[in-house]
């Protein structure tokens, strides 16, 4: 299960649903490479930036479950890994979250082999992000084959 646990967090981190969070306000003045923040003001975490950071990723542009692989091929968690949010005020539903979501995945791979649609091939999957506040999937068309 390690690797299916790496496929279903390299899924959250390369699809980059919510790449704003929201709003949080600063409780004390500190310094941020160089830059003074005020205790006070209204910052916005841009998850994107970490999600697909250069010197945090091996592969950031690509889909890439080794991300979250170590050597022996075990599951091993990344600081950079954060598509619930940064910081104490982390979405409260994460852990049950994940567990539906790794569910979810789990059980749909036991049960059925996914597919193109007829006359599609892989090749005519668009993985072009979309741009706003969320980047929601495109719709695609494909067959979910019954395994049995």
């Amino acid at each position: 299960m390690p690797y299916t646990d790496a496929v279903v967090h390299e899924i959250q981190r390369y699809a980059d649903v919510v790449p704003l969070n929201l709003p949080h306000e600063t409780t004390v003045d500190f310094n941020f490479k160089g830059y003074f923040i005020p205790k006070g003001i209204q910052v916005i975490p841009l998850l994107t930036s970490v999600l697909h950071d250069e010197s945090q990723w091996e592969r950031p542009h690509d889909f890439y479950p080794e991300h979250f692989l170590n050597t022996e091929g075990k599951f091993v968690k990344r600081e950079a890994f954060m598509p619930f949010s940064a910081g104490r005020r982390v979405c409260p539903g994460e852990t049950l979250a994940k567990t539906e979501i790794f569910m979810f995945f789990t059980s749909l791979l036991q049960r059925f082999t996914f597919q193109p649609a007829p006359g599609l091939s892989k090749e005519d999957l668009d993985m072009t992000r979309a741009v706003g506040f969320t980047t929601p999937p495109k719709t695609y068309m494909l067959c979910a084959v019954p395994c049995f």
